[in-house]
């Protein structure tokens, strides 16, 4: 287990970071680390019970990166992000149906590094106590008769768009 400090992300300007809080899936995890590495995400956040390598089901579907990818534990997350935040993060939750707050479309958002993507739950999403961290909560346009993708689906879509737009 990796920590940020030792990362030398925090603060740096272009970096893109991801918090998954409370995943079920451990397949999920790996998707996220594969994307990620695919992406250019610079380091993973496993928050509260989201399952952390090094496991089988982990790898099977990370392929590798996540012996390579910088990652960490928090269990308490919120604790981190307000660290975070403090040291000039941008926090951004990605999530489609909040009662109470106005995500914006995911392709009208402008990114400003350094920057934590924060991801929830397969099925409850992030709580209004981890949304109310976010400076910007953005969302996947849906045009068919589901609410929602799949988390891994929804970063890989969500972290191409961001990485895309590093200067």
């Amino acid at each position: 287990m990796l920590s940020t400090k030792n990362t030398g992300l925090q603060g740096h300007k272009e970096s893109f970071i991801v918090l998954a809080h409370n995943l079920r899936s451990a397949y999920n995890v790996g998707s996220l680390f594969r994307t990620a590495d695919g992406a250019g995400v610079d380091h993973i956040v496993l928050g509260g019970y989201t399952p952390t390598p090094p496991r089988a089901d982990i790898s099977k579907t990370a392929l590798g990166a996540d012996t390579t990818l910088s990652w960490e534990q928090q269990k308490q997350p919120w604790r981190w992000l307000v660290r975070m935040k403090k040291s000039g993060f941008h926090i951004v939750a990605l999530e489609n149906n909040v009662p109470g707050f106005r995500p914006i479309s995911l392709f009208k958002f402008k990114p400003q590094f350094p920057l934590i993507l924060v991801l929830g739950n397969e099925v409850h999403g992030l709580s209004k106590t981890m949304l109310s961290y976010a400076d910007t909560i953005i969302q996947i346009p849906m045009h068919g008769s589901k609410e929602s993708l799949n988390v891994a689906i929804a970063f890989g879509i969500a972290a191409y768009y961001i990485s895309n737009k590093k200067t």
